[in-house]
């Protein structure tokens, strides 16, 4: 479904700020891989995200999607292939609209639009049979506008959004980490059963160990722009919080000094 073949990114090259983001990376995933991807910071983790998004140029490489090269799209031509959650809850919605013009925007990626007033008839059904799978309420709330929501609210209707129409690839760069602990755990939980009921083929970064081991079959670690460690299935199933920081240790030949990873 999506490979990235020999994708290197670096940013203010020739200045003394010169940093290599992404060196040399290649990576396949199959139709339904849900892979968590971790990494100490500037391991390169969400710059692999936004360079599959297009957000970056590409310096070398290519990145075929479902058999079609994307390596030079620009970022709004993408937008049609990949469903995203940002780390950001205000970044996936827009604040002003309503919940179901908020959704009826999501409706329509990758198609034309006109300029009709309103709503097709029986379309507000459709979405509100959706949010109810959320289990938060928001069905009752269509006509309320998106910026009196919670963060979590936000996002887990950035999450519908994001999957409305199924996306060839969703792309979640650290969707709970601006959520409390409570919030996270539900955002995390709509994740997983929308990923397992329409087998969206999913990159999740996360600094969440025990959810990067617990979501998904597949585990990628990441350090200096590298891929260090990749395990998957009844192997990934297996692996512990220690296993994680050893194989660290082991192939990075230091230990990791991530806060935010290890108090996770």
């Amino acid at each position: 479904m999506l490979t990235l073949s020999h994708v290197s990114k670096t940013f203010n090259r020739g200045t003394i700020n010169e940093h290599m983001a992404l060196d040399d990376v290649s990576l396949h995933l199959e139709p339904g891989d849900f892979t968590t991807v971790i990494g100490g910071n500037g391991a390169g983790k969400s710059t692999l995200l936004n360079m599959v998004a297009g957000v970056y140029p590409l310096d070398h490489g290519t990145i075929t999607l479902d058999g079609t090269d994307i390596s030079r799209l620009p970022e709004h031509a993408r937008a049609r292939y990949l469903g995203r959650v940002f780390q950001d809850p205000m970044l996936g919605t827009a604040a002003d609209m309503q919940i179901d013009e908020n959704l009826a925007l999501a409706n329509r990626r990758g198609r034309r639009r006109g300029l009709t007033w309103g709503l097709p008839k029986g379309e507000d059904e459709e979405y509100v049979s959706r949010l109810a799978e959320l289990g938060l309420g928001l069905e009752n709330r269509l006509g309320d506008k998106v910026g009196l929501l919670s963060g979590g609210q936000r996002q887990a209707l950035t999450l519908l959004m994001a999957t409305l129409t199924e996306p060839k690839l969703l792309l979640l760069d650290e969707h709970t980490a601006a959520l409390d602990p409570k919030t996270a755990a539900k955002v995390l939980e709509l994740t997983d059963k929308i990923v397992d009921e329409h087998h969206l083929t999913t990159i999740m970064v996360t600094h969440n160990m025990n959810d990067a081991i617990h979501l998904g079959n597949r585990l990628i670690m990441m350090h200096e722009g590298n891929v260090i460690y990749d395990v998957r299935d009844e192997e990934k199933a297996a692996l512990t919080v220690g296993d994680l920081l050893q194989k660290f240790e082991e192939v990075s030949g230091g230990e990791l000094a991530n806060d935010r990873m290890l108090l996770s």
